[in-house]
């Protein structure tokens, strides 16, 4: 069974900084797609991050040069490294992997799922 789970969501205050782990389970991710998407209270699930098996990134405008998302595949594991949040930041993170090398940005297109990490950034 493959299983995503991330980790190192919490309460930070603007301007500071978290990482977040998604750990996979089952089978192995290292030339598969990752990314990182986020669902705040009451609005649709966004578009943060992915990287390919490659390790070429694609950003949304809004973390761009605040987020960076990485992957270790001796871990089967992706990161991404949040600075410098911001209120509006304040969302359930959810990772994902696809079974294309290739990154993409729609969440159609990712078939794993982890169960979301809390980041709550207060003002």
């Amino acid at each position: 069974q493959v299983q995503l789970v991330e980790s190192g969501g919490g309460l930070v205050q603007a301007g500071g900084s978290l990482r977040l782990s998604c750990a996979a389970s089952g089978r192995t991710f290292s030339r598969n797609a990752w990314a990182w998407f986020r669902q705040a209270p009451g609005k649709e699930r966004d578009f943060v991050a992915t990287i390919s098996w490659l390790g070429g990134t694609l950003y949304s405008d809004n973390m761009k040069g605040r987020f960076t998302i990485s992957r270790d595949n001796a871990k089967n594991t992706v990161y991404l490294q949040m600075n410098s949040l911001k209120p509006e930041d304040t969302a359930v993170y959810y990772c994902a992997a696809r079974e294309g090398s290739g990154i993409s940005a729609l969440a159609a297109s990712y078939a794993y799922w982890g169960s979301g990490t809390q980041v709550t950034v207060s003002s």
